[in-house]
């Protein structure tokens, strides 16, 4: 994105991606004191809302603010400990069991107070590859003026990802097509791209859009704060996008005390190898036990690239990285149930081997092991077969998957066509589209 396309925080939070195809970024370093947020904050909320008004304080009202974080993050993110100085940080307690609750509600929230045009309709478009559908979904649900359109891959997610926004109508619209979550995602940004973007009120949920970045950052800083740490720990985050590895960086960068990021990545390794080399074509999109990081053409890597100057040396100062396949996945779930009594999904699991890997095989700049902590995305029950299959244990649902798994599926069928695809949101936009 050139500096032509520069935005305020509200209008990127409109617009979704930048006018010229690019991706939303801060136009300077963010400016704040996370590690001074993480000593004095005293929970999960008072963090976010510490860290909302340090970074977005200069544009937002305190009040409207202090209203989206009370409203949106009203659930725990607990750092859990299994191991010493290994934690996981569980940000499944939100209503569709899933992290991307975190950043879907608070931009939903923002969305609702700061549209410049609040009597128009908007019609939000956003592609899954397995747990931001729900949660973008549940977000939006019963927000009149707000048409949520999900496009998800047919054969890409599981049932219990895929009922969470399936089951809801109303003003959403679940549409399967026929392609990968990168097609899904291509589509998308082609409906963007169009003519007929600003006529539909088009505006994006997925990680492109930097309302939903920017608090995908609250919860590293409230890593540190529960963790009581003055030095530098290390963050293993499971990574598809790429969303939430900046989420990271951005806070990171701004002085929270990180060792290193690591990015952990199953068989679409598209990141590893472009840290190796400084660059890396497209991939097809390989499907994996951890299917919301199924990813071969990540849209965040171009926001990595520019917060670090586009010096992969600088990223790599910053980022490490490694690649497991499904079995080692499998084989770390039941590790961690059989040594820690503790069950996490294959996401999560791919985080555990990268924190393992690292401590094993990278660079530690500090003389003392760091504390490491695993992100762990996604709730088991969303994937209770393989987590079953690794460990002999079926996790209990949710009661949000629970009641989701007793209602009726409603979805729409898609080949990956933008005609047909501007024709249904034009459907959507037009309340003239009946699901059934």
């Amino acid at each position: 994105m050139g500096p032509e396309a520069t935005a305020t925080f509200a209008e990127a939070l409109f617009h979704g991606p930048a006018p010229d195809g690019g991706l939303y970024i801060p136009a300077a370093a963010p400016r704040f004191d996370p590690a001074a947020i993480a000593r004095t904050s005293h929970s999960f909320a008072d963090t976010a809302l510490r860290c909302a008004l340090a970074l977005l304080g200069g544009e937002i009202p305190e009040h409207l603010l202090e209203e989206v974080v009370a409203e949106a993050l009203d659930f725990p993110v607990p750092l859990v400990p299994i191991d010493d100085d290994l934690h996981v940080l569980e940000l499944f307690h939100g209503p569709t069991s899933a992290f991307k609750d975190v950043g879907a509600r608070f931009m939903a929230a923002l969305m609702d107070r700061l549209d410049p045009d609040p009597g128009r309709p908007r019609l939000v478009l956003v592609a899954t590859s397995g747990d931001t559908g729900g949660a973008v979904a549940h977000a939006f649900a019963g927000r009149p003026r707000f048409h949520v359109v999900v496009l998800f891959p047919e054969r890409g997610v599981t049932a219990e990802q895929r009922r969470l926004f399936t089951t809801l109508g109303g003003n959403v619209t679940a549409v399967a097509v026929q392609d990968s979550f990168d097609g899904c995602q291509a589509l998308a940004k082609a409906a963007f791209g169009s003519g007929e973007a600003e006529r539909l009120g088009l505006t994006s949920a997925n990680s492109i859009n930097v309302g939903r970045l920017m608090p995908q950052a609250f919860y590293y800083v409230d890593a540190v704060r529960q963790g009581a740490w003055d030095h530098s720990c290390v963050f293993s985050v499971p990574s598809g996008n790429l969303g939430n590895l900046t989420g990271g960086l951005i806070a990171a960068m701004a002085g929270l005390p990180v060792e290193r990021l690591v990015a952990s990545l199953n068989a679409n390794d598209i990141f590893l190898r472009h840290l190796a080399t400084g660059s890396a074509a497209r991939q097809p999109t390989l499907r994996t036990l951890s299917s919301a990081m199924d990813v071969g053409d990540p849209s965040n890597l171009e926001r990595l690239s520019a917060l670090t100057g586009m010096r992969t040396a600088e990223l790599r100062r910053w980022i490490w990285s490694a690649a497991f396949d499904d079995e080692t996945t499998i084989a770390a779930m039941a590790r961690c149930h059989r040594e820690h009594g503790y069950l996490i999904d294959p996401h999560g699991a791919v985080g555990l081997l990268g924190a393992w890997a690292y401590r094993r095989d990278g660079e530690a700049t500090s003389s003392a092991r760091a504390p490491a902590v695993v992100l762990a995305t996604a709730d088991p029950a969303k994937l209770p077969e393989v987590v079953e299959s690794a460990t002999g244990v079926r996790p209990t649902p949710s009661s949000a998957i629970a009641r989701a798994l007793d209602r009726e599926e409603r979805a729409l069928r898609l080949h990956g066509d933008l005609t047909a695809l501007l024709e249904l949101l034009d459907e959507v936009a037009g309340g003239r589209m009946v699901v059934t």
